[in-house]
């Protein structure tokens, strides 16, 4: 009981710090929500073959919050072309419903190494960032629309995130413009985590050996701690990027990752 404790308090202050990092740096809370979550789960007798599935799952329930919330910002701000959904809304659904299922099947030292891999390709893409311009292509046919996010759900579903890195320079390289392809991402990410932690809740659902109050592959006592605290730290962040020298602690902070990411794979 005594671990369960420190391991709800732990998941508040990773919240805490999720949520301003969110707002201050831009970033997703899924590359800094699953490393810490992979290290924090052993306290509440999850076994090594479960770990990284929980974490990548309890983070990816943890999003739905904050990117339904985004999603309404951008709706205000009529940022969002919901037109395009009825294109690409399938390939979100279908990708992130198989995500759960599909990494059932990767053991857990093979995705603990492949969600390491991610998070330094993400903390290069920080350091060196890939310039997203509007371009004038049109975008994709239906059919093409509907195989990009698919892709783009499973893979950011697998790994735990929203899929704004993915999904944001490839709808401006296909001609939205830069606001809408945030706005429809900030929508997009809410699909991606409701469908995707989904599919892990029912991959999970007959796996043996899970402690209580797990959800399928979602550890309900870690999300609650890590959503209670994001939600209030993430205004704080936005303030703050306001004032602090923002490119100099993203890059900063992509160092970080990069370690971590490193001891990951070698672990």
């Amino acid at each position: 009981m005594d671990n369960l404790y420190l391991l709800i308090l732990s998941c508040m202050a990773l919240g805490a710090v999720v949520g301003f990092l969110a707002g201050l740096l831009g970033i997703g809370g899924g590359i800094v929500a699953v490393p810490v979550l992979i290290y924090l789960l052993p306290l509440a007798g999850f076994s090594a073959e479960n770990v990284p599935h929980v974490a990548i799952a309890t983070s990816l329930a943890a999003i739905i919050l904050t990117s339904f919330s985004s999603a309404t910002a951008h709706h205000r701000r009529g940022n969002i072309p919901w037109p395009l959904f009825k294109f690409v809304l399938p390939g979100l659904v279908l990708g992130a419903i198989s995500a759960g299922f599909i990494s059932q099947r990767f053991s857990a030292t093979l995705l603990q190494q492949t969600f390491a891999l991610f998070v330094i390709f993400m903390a290069i893409q920080m350091i060196f960032p890939f310039k997203v311009k509007e371009s004038r292509k049109s975008l994709p046919s239906g059919g093409g629309l509907f195989i990009a996010s698919l892709l783009i759900a499973i893979i950011a579903a697998m790994m735990g995130i929203g899929g704004g890195i993915l999904l944001i320079p490839f709808l401006a390289w296909c001609g939205l413009q830069l606001r809408e392809a945030i706005g429809f991402s900030s929508a997009s990410g809410g699909v991606i985590a409701l469908f995707g932690s989904a599919s892990y809740v029912m991959a999970g659902w007959n796996i043996s050996g899970l402690p209580e109050w797990t959800l399928g592959f979602v550890y309900l006592p870690a999300l609650v701690g890590v959503v209670m605290t994001s939600v209030v730290m993430a205004p704080l962040g936005v303030k703050a990027a306001s004032v602090w020298p923002t490119p100099v602690l993203k890059k900063i902070f992509a160092l970080l990752l990069i370690i971590v990411g490193v001891k990951l794979a070698l672990t």
